[in-house]
């Protein structure tokens, strides 16, 4: 075989290991195997006819797109009722409307979008969270208690 095709055979056994071949989809593989079949064909004498499909796995390969996994952001630490409630300048009395208040004028200043931190936001998105399932909790008690 030649050097092509042990570097093609090569590359799949590290795919293989390295766990990217759990990642392909069909036209991957099919592309994969393409270019194996080119480099067994070049390499056994038919190099104009091997070139054909090592190019076009090539080109998919280059041209394709695959947008990376986009993670949220997750809060470093967690809020008591208490620590939600200062950050977002809240009293005990808050209900949810005014919760998301607070929130919404927050984080249009703390938004990445809006020149701010991904990590702040994200404190503020956690801290809006607590307050309202607290809230939820304790309105859905006092709602119980009440009879309605």
């Amino acid at each position: 075989m030649g050097p092509l095709a042990l570097l093609l055979i090569a590359l799949a056994g590290w795919m293989l290991w390295t766990g990217r071949l759990q990642r392909m989809n069909a036209k991957d593989g099919l592309m994969l195997g393409l270019a194996i079949l080119g480099a067994v064909m070049a390499a056994k004498g038919k190099p104009l006819i091997g070139a054909l499909p090592v190019f076009a796995s090539i080109a998919y390969a280059a041209f394709r797109t695959q947008k990376p996994a986009k993670t949220p952001a997750r809060p470093t630490e967690y809020y008591d009722v208490a620590d939600a409630r200062a950050l977002l300048g809240l009293d005990e009395h808050a209900d949810e409307e005014a919760i998301r208040a607070a929130h919404r004028r927050l984080i249009a200043t703390v938004h990445p979008d809006k020149g701010g931190t991904q990590a702040l936001a994200a404190k503020i998105n956690a801290a809006r969270d607590v307050l309202l399932q607290h809230y939820a909790i304790t309105h859905m008690h006092k709602s119980r208690e009440s009879g309605h």
